[in-house]
């Protein structure tokens, strides 16, 4: 698959490239990524490299599809679309993200999210997207619901990183969806 430049009124998303690595390392610095995702702790410059290769080859494959967000020059997250499955069976795929430290409250991680959905859904025909995240993930969760994603349960140990097993929440959004925000059933604060 070709690689996407898509853009907002705040954001430019593009596949991260080499020119790109010092500030992965550096975003992943920050405990609260390793914290809720399976990037891994220590995380070293060689990690920000191997991640930079990966997503070349995801793209290239189409099995994923991540981009880098950037506010300015200033790379303030990431996100995509994982284990996609193809369009000609009512594709799926499920969407992954972490923000920098400096960016979070700033609603760029909704506004990215949702170019990446309607992309998903327009280009990729996707019939599906789900988001997982390790239950507690409060901003994650505020991000799903914010993007019109419904609760779909708490799946007991199913999530695995480093740190083990962990129990994670399930949201889902179609493509048929108004992605009006509904109330979840778990404290989101």
């Amino acid at each position: 698959m070709e690689t996407v430049t898509l853009r907002t009124d705040r954001l430019v998303l593009r596949p991260p490239a080499a020119d790109d690595v010092d500030a992965i390392f550096e975003a992943c610095q920050d405990p609260e990524i390793p914290r809720w995702t399976t990037v891994p702790s220590p995380y070293t410059r060689e990690h920000a490299e191997g991640f930079v290769d990966l997503v070349a080859r995801w793209w290239a494959d189409g099995s994923q599809t991540i981009w880098g967000i950037f506010h300015g020059d200033v790379l303030v997250g990431a996100v995509g679309l994982h284990h996609i499955t193809p369009h000609d069976t009512g594709g799926s795929a499920e969407l992954g993200y972490w923000a920098t430290a400096e960016s979070r409250g700033r609603g760029f991680m909704v506004e990215a999210s949702r170019a990446v959905i309607d992309w998903g859904f327009a280009e990729l025909g996707l019939a599906r997207i789900v988001w997982r995240a390790v239950a507690g993930n409060i901003p994650s969760a505020r991000t799903a619901r914010a993007l019109g994603f419904q609760y779909e349960g708490l799946m007991r140990q199913a999530l695995t990183s480093p740190r083990g097993r962990d129990d994670g929440w399930a949201a889902g959004i179609l493509a048929s969806d108004d992605r009006v925000p509904v109330a979840w059933p778990v404290a989101l604060g």
